[in-house]
């Protein structure tokens, strides 16, 4: 049995989805979660938690809340020797083998500082440890993103990156990349094609949304408003995990933002997408680029919706599911081999 200090990101509940699936894989090892906000109330599903503040990304109508994203930031550093103490108390306590880091600040810093090994265990490094062909128009996009990313969450010893789309990797050692992780849940329900267009929508709504949805030919089921309501071809649901996954599994596509978690597991099931990101995340605005490039789906603004694209887009549903279905979008149990053998060895 190895000890595991796990530092996860608080916000964006797939940090946590990732790392709670990737504990219950390893039951004979103990965990003990460093995180905070949402991500601890998941990972206390069973597990020890400690909570500590941590940089995140905030969003407000649809785009990128910079000044409290700002605001918060400057609330962690503030607290940054303090909690980083606090941390070197932890590890001198917990004697951790390893530690494993999902996009989070701290962790990293202080198992380097303690000497011990850490691996990175994230999709973001998708943008600074691989090559991409980029428009030019997003170059500043992709140079601000690849600063933030490298100055405060690129502190582990080696690195797996977790992606749907597989850029080739930047040279250097102790890093790879595998396809998504899942949770148990989404093995648990069979894809089929059904008539509906399954939609979620987890941040606040442009009020031409609904509206283009009613315009579609199909019925559509709604996650995302946190209501229970039909308004003509729409039904809106409140969030159920059975509920979303199955709605998903037997749909005919998917509209989406552009978060890496739920664009996987629609991918898993064969599912084509319109993905519209949150305006100034260049995570999502690169995660729906690729899902274009690579014919899996279409990109959208949000704030600029293209109803001719989007009805355009019914005529090539076949074939992105043919692309999709073409390639395999489960990665845990290789990505499961790569962290058994970091815990063995320490290193990749």
């Amino acid at each position: 049995m190895a000890r595991i200090l796990y530092g996860v990101h608080g916000s964006q509940h797939g940090h946590a989805i990732r790392a709670l699936t990737l504990a219950r894989a390893f039951p004979q090892h103990e965990f003990l979660f460093v995180t905070s906000e949402e991500a601890a109330g998941i990972l206390r599903r069973g597990h020890r938690v400690e909570t500590v503040l941590n940089p995140g990304t905030r969003y407000k109508n649809y785009a990128l809340d910079l000044p409290a994203t700002v605001a918060l930031a400057v609330k962690t550093f503030a607290r940054r020797g303090s909690e980083l103490a606090r941390l070197g108390r932890l590890i001198e306590d917990f004697k951790p083998d390893v530690c494993l880091s999902d996009y989070e600040y701290f962790v990293p810093i202080a198992a380097r500082r303690a000497g011990v090994p850490c691996l990175s265990l994230d999709h973001q490094h998708v943008i600074t440890l691989c090559e991409h062909q980029l428009p030019r128009a997003v170059w500043w996009d992709l140079a601000s993103t690849s600063f933030s990313v490298d100055r405060l969450f690129s502190n582990s010893t080696a690195h797996l990156v977790i992606s749907f789309y597989q850029p080739p990797l930047k040279p250097g050692a102790q890093r790879a990349i595998s396809p998504p992780i899942h949770r148990e849940k989404v093995f648990e329900h069979e894809a089929t094609v059904g008539e509906h267009i399954l939609v979620y929508q987890s941040c606040s709504i442009c009020p031409r949304f609904v509206p283009l949805l009613q315009t579609l030919g199909r019925p559509v089921i709604v996650y995302g408003y946190n209501r229970e309501a039909r308004e003509g071809n729409l039904t809106f649901k409140k969030f159920s995990e059975d509920g979303l996954l199955a709605d998903m599994a037997s749909c005919a596509y998917v509209i989406c933002g552009g978060g890496h978690t739920l664009m996987s597991e629609a991918l898993f099931y064969g599912k084509p997408i319109v993905s519209l990101p949150v305006k100034g995340a260049f995570e999502q605005w690169l995660n729906a680029f690729y899902l274009e490039k690579l014919g899996y789906g279409l990109h959208l603004d949000m704030h600029k919706l293209d109803e001719t694209a989007m009805a355009g887009f019914e005529s090539r549903v076949e074939g992105c599911r043919e692309r999709v279905r073409a390639v395999d979008f489960r990665g845990n149990e290789f990505a499961f081999g790569i962290v058994e053998r970091f815990v063995r060895d320490g290193r990749l």
